[in-house]
């Protein structure tokens, strides 16, 4: 099995670097797709979020969504960072790569991936106004249960 590559860290990321990475004198790949997740502003009310994290459990449970996809969509690489601290309106927070021979397998391999990062993995975000109130938790959405319960089920 192809191992993920993981990281969690503070630090922006270079999400064109991440691909070339990954397709770098390989022949097999025939489709990437990434994904970049960025903060909102919430139509101008937030400032920034705070995204905290469990340091060791969040990449142990992102390599384990990570494989899941591997497995399931026969993926050929396969990378996710995910940043903590203060992230503002405007910046990336997530990255999710998946290379295939085909262009499907890539896609359904980031939209897993991303649907299990949302309710699965230990992140927390507190918002930041932009009148200075902090404090809010961003509770979870039925909308990212209902996607990553897509996935459980049984198409025909």
């Amino acid at each position: 099995m192809v191992a993920p590559m993981i990281r969690v860290q503070r630090e922006d990321f270079d999400a064109a670097a991440e691909s070339a990475s990954i397709t770098d004198g390989r022949r097999d790949i025939g489709a990437l797709v990434s994904f970049v997740g960025l903060c909102r502003d919430e139509q101008g009310r937030l400032d920034a979020l705070e995204l905290e994290h469990y340091p060791g459990m969040a990449e142990a449970e992102m390599t384990r969504i990570a494989k899941l996809a591997i497995e399931r969509f026969d993926l050929l690489a396969m990378t996710v960072i995910h940043r903590f601290g203060k992230i503002a309106g405007g910046e990336q927070i997530v990255l999710v790569i998946a290379a295939s021979s085909h262009r499907q397998a890539a896609f359904d391999g980031a939209n897993f991936v991303m649907d299990f990062l949302k309710t699965a993995a230990p992140f927390w975000k507190k918002e930041h106004g932009k009148d200075g109130t902090s404090g809010n938790w961003v509770a979870a959405r039925d909308a990212d249960d209902a996607a990553r319960e897509k996935w459980t089920q049984v198409t025909e």
